[in-house]
């Protein structure tokens, strides 16, 4: 790995998971109660180019015990509707997409490419999503 700090590492690892994750509910709902095979395929592939090459060099950085941040806000617990759980879903996956895009710019700039052009899939899905 390039010259990085742990701590950048460990965010790296959090947002690879933030990703996958919202990734993943989105993908379901789309698959199991849309029934949309071609958008739940497009969301499975944009899951998986989600995972960075370098994905299992940063899991030894993981801290869950440590982490300052992992309370979960009232915010987080209300969903009042499938759209809104996708939505909430497709900002996380966005919101750690650009930050991988950020922080791969320190130790691969293809690496961060692909995340902003990921990025800008996903606000693509938002859109539809909201129509």
């Amino acid at each position: 790995m390039a010259d990085i700090t742990p701590k950048v590492a460990r965010m790296i690892d959090a947002n690879i998971n933030r990703c996958k994750e919202g990734l993943r509910v989105v993908e379901d709902i789309y698959r199991f109660v849309y029934d949309d095979k071609d958008t739940a395929a497009t969301l499975k592939e944009l899951r998986h180019e989600a995972t960075a090459k370098q994905y299992l060099e940063f899991l030894p950085y993981r801290d869950i015990i440590g982490d300052v941040g992992k309370a979960t806000t009232e915010s987080e617990q209300n969903r009042t509707d499938l759209n809104a759980l996708v939505i909430s879903n497709l900002k996380r996956a966005q919101e750690s997409a650009r930050v991988l895009e950020e922080s791969f710019k320190l130790i691969d700039t293809i690496q961060s490419q692909t995340y902003k052009t990921l990025r800008y899939k996903l606000y693509d899905i938002e859109l539809l999503q909201s129509k």
